[in-house]
């Protein structure tokens, strides 16, 4: 039997981050108009050569494959990460773009590896699957030679924005991608909820017929539970972060990746991850998680003293911990359940 473009090509699951995962039927031609979008923007040619060490159960791990196959390219999948053979395999192959999520770019950094004279050498270094701190951007761009091409999208609609090729940012996710159309739930300027319309969007959950009703708008957008703001004067997006994980604390919204990005810009933080623990007086409190740079202090009012410099007050964290490291699923997302 031929298969229709209209015919299921396969069942995606959603990351269950922030709640059970939801398969995602996705036609052929969803797939493939994803890909083509992203390979148009990005100016995939049929010379490339991938190198990637993502699973192939999530779309952007499976994306390079099919991204190579459609242009018959070529791909290098590593069944297991390491700095250092990321980094000899994109120099034996004279690899052209890399494929990472921010934890494998953080690994890169802090390695060795990060010397290597063939990352500078890559055409691509797309970043994607979890938000990338405009501090290790900052590192990044030193060890790559430039900002990595950070994009944007979902298990149900695809690849959607990307920073485009010639002026990449390390603040923003970009524009929206050849065919798709991209809208905030809000005032002009105002943060809302990201939602996405086009060709490569799912019809639906599998055997799901609520999930899909909450997930789609009356006039056919989805709603992909993101936050997020347009820049008036680039076009460019911003993501704030997930409805599921914003924090009320005292009747007064907190976005965890803003608190985030302060945390991770002090000298001492690797990482952070906050959330908001249940208070008798302020409904949830700003609770923060960090992991330390290599021979750093911990200090927990220095780091609160830092926030307070940059942040309103109730958004700054009234506790910080210490990890050795985040939870994270193998995506490089974090797992906020599993902070408390």
């Amino acid at each position: 039997m031929v298969a229709r473009p209209q015919d299921t090509a396969l069942l995606a699951y959603t990351s269950g981050t922030t709640g059970r995962p939801k398969g995602a039927p996705l036609t052929h031609r969803e797939v493939v108009v994803s890909v083509r979008a992203a390979m148009a923007a990005w100016r995939w040619q049929a010379d490339e050569v991938l190198v990637h060490a993502l699973p192939l159960y999530h779309q952007h791990g499976l994306g390079g494959l099919h991204t190579a196959l459609i242009a018959g390219s070529t791909v290098h999948i590593r069944s297991r990460f390491s700095p250092e053979d990321l980094a000899a395999t994109i120099a034996v192959t004279r690899a052209t773009a890399l494929f990472a999520v921010p934890t494998i770019y953080q690994s890169l950094a802090d390695s060795a590896a990060a010397a290597d004279p063939a990352l500078r050498e890559l055409r691509l270094a797309v970043c994607g699957s979890a938000p990338l701190s405009p501090a290790l951007a900052g590192r990044l761009a030193e060890v790559l030679g430039r900002v990595p091409l950070i994009r944007y999208g979902t298990t149900e609609s695809g690849l959607d924005v990307s920073n485009p090729v010639d002026d990449p940012r390390g603040d923003t996710v970009g524009m929206p991608l050849p065919g798709v159309r991209a809208r905030i739930a809000a005032e002009p300027g105002a943060d809302g909820e990201i939602q996405i319309r086009g060709p490569q969007v799912f019809a639906g959950y599998w055997r799901d017929p609520a999930a899909t009703a909450a997930a789609l708008t009356p006039d056919g957008w989805f709603r992909t539970g993101d936050i997020g703001a347009v820049d008036p004067q680039t076009g460019h997006l911003r993501i704030r972060g997930r409805i599921k994980e914003m924090i009320i604390t005292g009747g007064l919204n907190v976005y965890p990746r803003e608190v985030e990005i302060v945390l991770e810009a002090h000298p001492s933080v690797a990482e952070a991850a906050v959330a908001g623990l249940p208070d008798d007086r302020w409904g949830e409190q700003v609770t923060a998680w960090v992991v330390l740079r290599d021979g750093s202090p911990f200090d927990e009012a220095v780091l609160i003293a830092h926030a307070r410099t940059q942040l309103a007050s109730y958004k700054c964290p009234k506790r910080v911990f210490r990890l050795a490291a985040l939870p994270r699923n193998q995506l490089g997302k974090i797992v906020r359940s599993a902070l408390a």
